[in-house]
């Protein structure tokens, strides 16, 4: 009976762990690079392969950090309500377009609108890894000295343009 009580205990024990698992919101992963300086880039723009943008250009303002790609499907749920927060001109938006091809990339911007000041092109992703994308779209809100103090894993819905990203934007600019 007693060399069961092992067995019996491991397994109550990875029950227990896969319940809380099941419970957590992959969402809410939190990020290392959370108060942390972002990291540091220079990409050409995805319209103009001759022009660079570098993490120092950004400096003294806050702005948003949006990863797409033209073939993510999220990315198509999340660019309208991207358009529309553009238009309110709250904060400048970069996009960084990831692991795509510049010629997709600009047609998907062209058909579905550029909520973007500037959209970046990390052709082999090595910009994304530096940030820690793991998947498309995720959004980062990077404070006036180049900190990242917020980041989205998945779409951006307008629930979280209410509730989390504008009253940081205000807390940030403020």
């Amino acid at each position: 009976m007693k060399r069961f009580l092992l067995p019996l205990g491991l397994f109550l024990a990875l029950v227990i762990f896969l319940g809380v698992g099941l419970k957590l919101d992959p969402r809410e992963v939190p990020s290392p690079l959370i108060n942390k300086p972002a990291p540091a880039f220079a990409l050409p723009t995805l319209a103009d392969g001759a022009r660079t943008v570098r993490k120092e250009d950004m400096l003294g303002k806050v702005w948003m950090l949006n990863v797409w790609a033209s073939w993510c499907v999220a990315c198509r749920q999340e660019h309208p309500v991207l358009v529309d927060f553009a238009r309110r001109q709250t904060v400048p938006i970069y996009g960084l377009n990831y692991k795509d091809e510049r010629a997709d990339g600009q047609r998907w911007l062209q058909e579905g609108g550029n909520p973007y000041v500037e959209s970046l092109f990390d052709l082999d992703g090595r910009t994304g890894i530096d940030y820690g994308v793991y998947g498309v779209p995720e959004t980062f809100i990077i404070d006036k000295a180049g900190v990242i103090r917020f980041k989205q894993i998945g779409p951006i819905t307008p629930e979280v343009l209410e509730k989390k990203i504008e009253p940081l934007l205000r807390q940030l600019n403020g």
